[in-house]
């Protein structure tokens, strides 16, 4: 069996468009709030965590929706087009309320553009699953992050170069040269995938491989073609419930590390260690770039010696790197080492952490399980950005990095008790491979 490696980056035009506006979100949120608006640090975390108020509600809410919409273009993309059509409208008013110093606009703007990508996240990144096989999502979860880390990459690089030093910026042409990527991925997403024939492919190859599991003993191919969702909706065991809740928990304990160091990162750099204008962009691009290198290599891995095991590694250097980053007092060209590694960690976690997720789910609840993994997810970055924007307002900007370095060691320790969700090595011979076909 072969994963599809140009139809996986065909799906994954859909998270590089909303990689692409996060990345934006989170560089130059705080900025405007912070310079122009001159909102505390407390203030603006809460802010930053309005969007993730939203996404516990409405992730779960659009993911379970998702997976009941039957349309001509399939179930996930009137979520992904509509979705998108309304974030690049509302985003524009952004940099123009900024531009007018009116914070009443700019904060219903916020509010319309959140709402917006919060309706079809969920749908957008289940369309990975939805037409790749069970044993091949890792590597598919790894292309789909690569092109996430390209939609980062294309902002982070506008931020650096157009961003200026001195003076108030106008970011204006930033919001709408991404508003431009993104329209332009999702119409090539619509225009090269066609969801319903390849999610069907992908049930006949997921019954198929279930069947060679049994030794063939249960099963009528023709069964599958009949029923295009061979697996019934049943209550999950609870061994598996009990690793399904650890992992979340796990999700939850390195993204509340994770995303104070990124939502934080443009005030700490300019404060803390004296770096001008858009300059903060080139450490996170090293990041980025690191990432990228990794995603597929850290996929191939995986397949190997499991998920499970991959992400421990990744979570161990994730907690060594930010415990390393605590002791830096001023910036140094040697930073940008310790930036790579975290690349090189986050792409380990973030490749593997949804696939295992989502194995423990059937395949009509998909949908489901991807708003499982995005409630807890986003749920952590509700609280992190207040309790460490209070933290660097009231104790000290110095404890940002101890701060993440503590939650990321916790998800270690959650994580060495998942059970459930972890690869199966595939089989070297079988007539599953018939269905695995280049496009």
């Amino acid at each position: 069996m072969k994963l599809n490696t140009r139809r996986t980056i065909l799906v994954g035009l859909a998270f590089l468009s909303i990689s692409a506006f996060w990345q934006l979100y989170d560089s130059l949120i705080p900025l405007i709030l912070k310079n122009t608006f001159q909102v505390s640090d407390t203030i603006s975390g809460g802010i930053m965590a309005i969007d993730n108020v939203l996404a516990v509600f409405m992730l779960p809410v659009f993911g379970s929706l998702s997976d009941r919409v039957h349309t001509r273009i399939g179930r996930r993309m009137p979520f992904i087009l509509c979705g998108t059509a309304a974030a690049v409208i509302a985003m524009l008013f952004l940099p123009f309320a900024d531009n007018i110093g009116s914070l009443a606009l700019f904060v219903a703007a916020l509010l319309v553009t959140l709402v917006a990508m919060g309706s079809y996240r969920s749908p957008a990144v289940s369309l990975m699953p939805d037409v790749t096989p069970k044993p091949l999502r890792s590597k598919a979860n790894a292309i789909i992050n690569l092109m996430g880390a390209v939609g980062g990459v294309i902002s982070l690089l506008l931020i650096s170069v157009l961003v200026p030093k001195t003076g108030k910026p106008d970011y204006f042409p930033i919001f709408l040269i991404v508003a431009a990527v993104m329209v332009v991925s999702v119409l090539l997403l619509l225009w090269k995938i066609r969801e319903n024939p390849l999610r069907t492919e992908r049930e006949q190859i997921d019954a198929g491989l279930a069947e060679t599991e049994a030794g063939g003993a249960a099963a009528r191919p023709e069964k599958a073609e009949q029923d295009p969702v061979p697996e019934a909706k049943t209550a999950l065991d609870p061994a598996v419930r009990k690793s399904l809740i650890l992992i979340l928990i796990s999700v939850a304990c390195w993204f509340m590390g994770y995303n104070a160091v990124t939502t934080a990162f443009s005030r700490y750099a300019q404060i803390y260690w004296g770096i001008q204008g858009g300059g903060f962009a080139n450490c996170l691009l090293i990041a980025t770039a690191a990432a990228i290198l990794s995603y597929i290599p850290v996929g191939s891995i995986a397949s190997r010696i499991g998920r499970k095991k991959t992400i421990l590694g990744g979570v161990a250097l994730l907690a060594s790197m930010f415990a390393l980053g605590a002791t830096v007092k001023e910036y140094h060209v040697w930073i940008n080492v310790l930036f790579a590694l975290v690349g090189v960690a986050w792409a380990a976690i973030n490749v593997n952490s949804y696939p295992m997720v989502v194995e423990m789910s059937k395949g009509g609840d998909i949908g489901k399980f991807t708003g499982f993994y995005y409630t807890f997810s986003m749920a952590a970055q509700i609280v992190t950005p207040i309790l460490s924007g209070f933290l660097l307002e009231h104790v000290g900007y110095f404890i940002l990095f101890p701060y993440a370095a503590l939650f990321v060691v916790t998800a270690f320790f959650t994580m060495l008790f998942v059970r459930h969700g972890d690869s199966r090595p595939l089989p070297k011979k079988s007539r599953l491979e018939a269905f695995d076909v280049d496009d």
